[in-house]
């Protein structure tokens, strides 16, 4: 009999190794995304790859929250948030850093 393979029936380690195999995409549009901000020539290029930076995590984050809630993995949901926290404390020190 062939086994069930749905997303619900993955392990805690499966679920990390999606998450970070989840990073790529976001990794190559967010390489994507430097060259066009530094290509521009933008006045606070420095601004503009922070905030693209920690949308795109949030994002991320934001998707994976959305699937542990879809397929009740309580751990995604906290990995989710203490991404996002972690991502906005980043975020925010870095901008009062600059200042």
């Amino acid at each position: 009999m062939a086994e069930n393979t749905s997303p619900s029936n993955t392990s805690g380690t499966e679920e990390i190794g999606n998450w970070m195999f989840s990073l790529i995409p976001v990794g190559v549009a967010f390489a994507f995304y430097i060259v066009f901000v530094l290509y521009a020539r933008l006045e606070n290029t420095h601004l503009f790859i922070a905030f693209g930076a920690g949308a795109a995590a949030i994002g991320l984050e934001t998707y994976w929250i959305i699937r542990g809630i879809r397929n009740k993995h309580p751990s995604t949901i906290i990995m989710g948030l203490a991404g996002i926290g972690i991502t906005v404390l980043v975020l925010f020190t870095y901008l009062s850093l600059i200042k």
